[in-house]
């Protein structure tokens, strides 16, 4: 006796229907519930997985049903095409917590989201007992301020190239200044977000230690104590837009200044080491195991970090 058509159509929707609500789907309860054999129930959950696979060509969501040997029963189950491994979630759970840019609660809402939305279920908890005991000790940034909406704003800002005021504490003498400038980028480096910006008024800019410093002034943006958009738009050519990227190889603790090219000997083992901290070094020579290194920098911050390799480096120039 062939079965009626409206009947498996009737069937087939309601078992998808149960599979897209999260629900476990038994064989044998559907069957009895549809009064037909489990081969049927089979059939139709095969149909469904062809139909899931042909629909997910067009899109960036995968919706898979598969067996779950634990529960006995057919799930849902849903994943991007673009979805992080475990693995990388893992890296970047670890590289977030290391970099210290957060408050404990901050961090603690953005880890658990990417694990929550980026790693199966079943798999959630291994990723958080494996870096629980970082999250337990993690020690929160001395400022404990609370910016990602402000660093929101002004990457807008960037993006319609308008005018930004703000109010930012001075470290120098603790003053809070109130400056106007052009946002051009939001830079990342050793705990700190950071904004790089042109300032226009001269007067302000007789103070800077470089006076015609073609290249911008940098601001911690969890010292800025009020900010605004403004309606007032600012243009860069083109060819004269500034590239964090070019800037970020030339700087060193984010500490500005004019360009400058530093030649040093280097004593220590791992020369890799210092080529990954100083992207624009060259190997001038090698002797007996001492590299002789030459890099273009901005600004003070390389005095800082050559410093801090004590006997290990040897300025020339």
């Amino acid at each position: 006796m062939s079965e009626n058509k409206g009947d498996k159509i009737e069937r087939v929707l309601g078992i998808y229907t149960k599979l897209m609500n999260g629900y476990l789907v038994n064989k044998a309860e559907e069957a009895n519930n549809y009064g037909v054999n489990e081969r049927s129930i089979q059939r139709d959950i095969e149909d469904i997985r062809d139909f899931m696979e042909g629909s997910s060509e067009n899109s960036d969501i995968i919706n898979s049903v598969i067996y779950d040997r634990i529960d006995k029963g057919y799930r849902m189950e849903q994943r991007c095409k673009m979805k992080l491994s475990n693995s990388e979630v893992l890296a970047l759970c670890k590289i977030l917590l290391e970099s210290r840019a957060f408050t404990k609660k901050e961090m603690k809402e953005v880890v658990d989201r990417i694990i929550y939305c980026c790693v199966q279920k079943k798999d959630q908890k291994l990723i958080t007992d494996l870096i629980s005991n970082e999250a337990f000790h993690y020690v929160e940034p001395r400022h404990r301020t609370q910016f990602t909406d402000i660093m929101w704003d002004i990457g807008q800002a960037i993006k319609n190239c308008n005018y930004i005021e703000i109010h930012y504490l001075r470290m120098k003498d603790k003053k809070v200044v109130k400056r106007k400038v052009k946002p051009l980028a939001i830079m990342f480096s050793e705990y700190y977000f950071y904004l790089t910006a042109f300032i226009d008024n001269e007067e302000i800019r007789k103070g800077f230690d470089v006076i015609n410093d073609s290249f911008p002034t940098i601001y911690r943006i969890d010292r800025i104590k009020e900010f605004k958009a403004l309606d007032e738009k600012f243009h860069i050519p083109y060819s004269s837009r500034f590239e964090e990227g070019e800037f970020r190889k030339r700087i060193q603790f984010m500490y500005g200044g004019k360009l400058q090219r530093v030649k040093f000997k280097y004593f220590g083992r791992d020369i890799d080491a210092i080529l990954d901290k100083l992207p624009t070094a060259q190997i001038l020579s090698e002797e007996n195991g001492v590299y002789t290194v030459s890099a273009e920098v901005f600004g003070k911050g390389i005095d800082m970090w050559l410093r801090s390799q004590g006997t290990l480096v040897e300025v020339i120039c």
